[in-house]
């Protein structure tokens, strides 16, 4: 082999490179810059302030998509679908079992962290750089910062509800700094009403854009403020019994100017049960009921998450139609992975306890709600549903067939008539008793040995036909705040104490959500599970309000049917100091590990924050 020999730059070789430089123009290497516009003088102008308070924007798209530390390891939501801990595996999550494992290395706690102050420090550039702003007009200037105030204050109160005293930086961030003092949750509460009590003032009724933060939506989130500090966690917030008052006071205010839809299903995306019926409909996320949403659209420009922070989904969108469970890949006939049916991640799993909270009869979100019936897309010649148990059974099915049917909980098929081929019985689909959902189903030896599918009722509230099969390609608008919460805010500050309803007790503001719900059914007496943790349980019990039964407890349930899906959960929870209690209850994976406490009635600082932090930011307690 030959060696390797070093090379060398010879004399004539420099000399060539000195004529070749010296016949280059004067200013060969002479830097022009092709524009001298900087943020500060662009952000000074009226379009490029106009520019900065749209960034603060699209990270809703991110924060609102970051749903775990909100829905999971709740009462309504936790790991093993509609399973539980002895048909499913050993080990739930972090987020539902509270054990060890949930720290402030966890990834969903850095995430959330990191998008909120994310906002934060969009928001604190925006209402910083505005006193630079002179050639705009003062009232379009004022609900600019308006806005900017807005969703600082929504950041925050999602931070303090979430970490108790953190660190609240009001200015905007210009030099790299290790201080992160944390601010007791009182004083953090105090900056997110003069914010909002700011921004009621001077913010318009309607927007110049639709989706632009309003008067309402200041008023909206002053009502939910209001009656979070009123609970006044562990003597923490500053709050007193007068800010129930000031809760009610608010949500009275949007009833009064957001009137509720005339039906619950005129909320969400028209689609048909039955994918062949399938048709685009209208998605209906303009109802006047909704003050503010997060906008989507079929314009990437205005679909995406923001590259700069995760999550981030490549196809763009909204992905509210693809993270829950049930699925219709699995059934007969399927076409596998399209858009029929589309995606079901099961990244925020409903557990059995809110399936029995319904009454499937007269609570009409109880259908819109579930996919409670499975069809057939193709047709399947000598399906084989059984095999196992009677291998010689075969059944045809044609295209558009039923192929699974959930019975309501409180309907159980009790006879071979009404129970399927697979076990024996009449019908020529699969017919799932509600105690049967999920891992319990058709088990031999702890396998699953039908043909047909098991699983559960495919939670589809915000399924959206006619887009591609995939994560995130939806472009339904994701509410944020609509009219029927403030009805049952008003509903718990009047249980707490509250005083001079305009529509008058607790419970009439409670039914008018219920009734809305019932439709033409409002007559009946709607009846949920009285014992939602036992599948096995029929007994049941009304959830009509009356003056006498009307609880908290009683709205936490209302609220859970009403929000399902919603970005609330966690929060109701820690809001009413019923987080130990009815996740102890409902989720048996935090009743199996028994190590849910008060701690965790706060999340752990994420440690890359407290690491970073000089001096070191303290930790919260039992972490």
């Amino acid at each position: 082999m030959k060696s390797l020999v070093p090379i060398r730059v010879s004399s004539l070789a420099l000399v060539l490179m000195c004529l070749v430089t010296s016949a280059c123009k004067d200013d060969f290497l002479v830097e022009k810059p092709v524009t001298t516009l900087t943020t500060d003088v662009y952000y000074a102008t009226e379009a490029g302030f106009e520019d900065l308070v749209r960034s603060c924007y699209p990270i809703l798209r991110n924060i609102y998509q970051a749903r775990s530390l909100v829905l999971n390891g709740t009462d309504i939501f936790f790991g093993g679908g509609y399973g539980d801990p002895k048909f499913a595996n050993t080990v739930g999550s972090a987020l539902d079992q509270y054990d060890v494992r949930l720290n402030g290395s966890l990834p969903e706690i850095q995430t959330l962290w990191t998008l909120l102050y994310a906002e934060v420090a969009r928001t604190n550039t925006a209402i910083e750089r505005s006193a630079k702003i002179t050639t705009m007009a003062a009232a379009l200037k004022d609900t600019r910062v308006s806005e900017a105030k807005f969703l600082r204050a929504l950041s925050y109160f999602y931070l303090v509800q979430q970490w108790g005293d953190v660190p609240m930086p009001l200015s905007e961030t210009v030099s790299p700094s290790k201080e992160a003092t944390r601010v007791p949750a009182a004083e953090v509460y105090k900056q997110i009403i003069a914010d909002l009590l700011d921004a009621e003032a001077k913010l318009p009724v309607t927007a110049s854009n639709y989706g632009r933060i309003t008067k309402g939506a200041a008023q909206f989130l002053l009502a939910r403020v209001y009656l979070t500090r009123g609970w006044n966690f562990k003597n923490s917030l500053g709050g007193s019994s007068a800010d129930f008052d000031l809760a009610l006071q608010y949500a009275d205010k949007i009833i009064d100017t957001y009137p509720l839809a005339a039906n619950y299903n005129a909320l969400f995306p028209t689609r048909n049960e039955n994918p062949l019926k399938q048709y685009t409909g209208a998605q209906n996320d303009k109802n006047p009921e909704i003050i503010f949403s997060v906008q989507y659209s079929s314009d990437v420009l205005t679909n995406k998450t923001d590259a700069a922070f995760p999550p981030i989904d490549a196809a763009g969108g909204n992905n509210l139609h693809s993270v829950f469970n049930g699925s219709g890949e699995g059934f007969p006939g399927s076409k596998g992975r399209t858009s029929d049916y589309n995606r079901a991640l099961g990244i925020y799993p409903l557990g059995s306890t809110i399936y029995r909270m319904y009454d499937p009869e007269n609570d009409s979100r109880y259908d819109h709600n579930f996919l409670e019936v499975g069809y057939a897309l193709l047709p399947v010649a000598g399906f084989r549903p059984l095999p196992v148990a009677n291998p010689a059974l075969r059944v045809d099915i044609k295209a558009g067939d039923t192929v699974v049917y959930y019975r309501p909980w409180n309907k159980p098929a009790t006879t071979l008539a009404d129970r399927g081929i697979d076990v024996g019985g009449k019908r020529n689909y699969s017919v799932i008793n509600g105690d049967e959902w999920g891992g319990a189903y058709n088990l031999v030896n702890g396998i699953a040995v039908s043909g047909f599918p098991a699983g559960e009722p495919h939670m589809w509230k915000f399924w959206q036909p006619g887009i591609a099969y995939g994560d995130a390609f939806g472009t339904f608008n994701e509410c944020v705040f609509r009219a029927a919460e403030a009805y049952l805010i008003a509903a718990e500050a009047i249980v707490k104490g509250a005083k001079n309803g305009k529509l008058g007790g607790a419970d009439v503001y409670y039914n008018r959500v219920l009734d809305r719900a019932l439709g033409t059914k409002k007559a009946a007496d709607p009846k949920a599970a009285k014992f939602p943790e036992d599948r096995k349980s029929l007994e049941a019990v009304s959830y009509r309000a009356t003056a006498a039964n009307i609880s908290v407890d009683l709205i936490l349930d209302e609220r859970a049917r009403e929000l399902l899906g919603e970005y609330d959960r966690w929060f109701d929870l820690k809001r009413t100091g019923k987080l130990v209690e009815r996740v102890k209850k409902y989720n048996p994976w935090a009743a199996k590990s028994n190590t849910i406490k008060d701690i965790h009635y706060l999340r752990p600082i994420p440690q890359a924050e407290i690491d970073l932090s000089f001096p070191k930011m303290s930790q919260n307690e039992g972490y």
